[in-house]
């Protein structure tokens, strides 16, 4: 598949849709559930208070987060794939993350919330046809295609997974 171009997508999100120089999108995504787990494995769970500052989230609410990430933007894609141009609205990532009861949660746990969401995500974005792929919504008050939104999915991963590996598990 070709990769989204800058103009499919909000600037905000270039850093993630750079962050994936794959074309094969769905192999990535299937494949991110895994290698978030690998990064976590092993991890006493005791770890997953640790915040490393003040005022970061711990490694369970970001974990937490990586879930409420992949729900939004799952839904995202699957409306406008659909043919849905209502204009979706943005999520406040800090009051999801202040309610999502992470910390109550084992990190197991929320990595397998993320792998089921992820999963459903893969299998509807396997259903899509070509031109699917090439519709265009609203998200966040910006112009945006499933393609894109897939690639933002998978960038999202991979920066809270460099995130953890650099400020986390140093």
């Amino acid at each position: 598949m070709q990769r989204p171009e800058s103009i499919e997508y909000a600037e905000f999100y270039a850093g993630y849709v750079s962050a994936v120089p794959e074309t094969d999108i769905v192999g990535v995504l299937a494949a991110q559930p895994d290698e978030l787990a690998a990064v976590i494995g092993g991890l006493p769970e005791e770890n997953g208070h640790y915040a490393y500052a003040d005022g970061k989230w711990t490694i369970k609410e970001l974990l937490g987060h990586v879930a409420d990430g992949e729900r939004v933007f799952g839904y995202r894609a699957h409306r406008i794939s659909h043919g849905d141009a209502t204009p979706l609205s943005s999520f406040d990532q800090d009051l999801y993350v202040s309610n999502g009861r992470a910390n109550l949660r084992g990190m197991e746990d929320i990595v397998e919330e993320f792998a089921s969401i992820r999963q459903a995500n893969v299998i509807m974005l396997r259903t899509l046809r070509d031109a699917d792929w090439n519709l265009a919504g609203t998200a966040s008050d910006a112009h945006v295609t499933v393609r894109a939104i897939a690639y933002i999915m998978a960038g999202h991963v991979r920066h809270h997974m460099a995130i953890l590996r650099d400020r986390y598990l140093v």
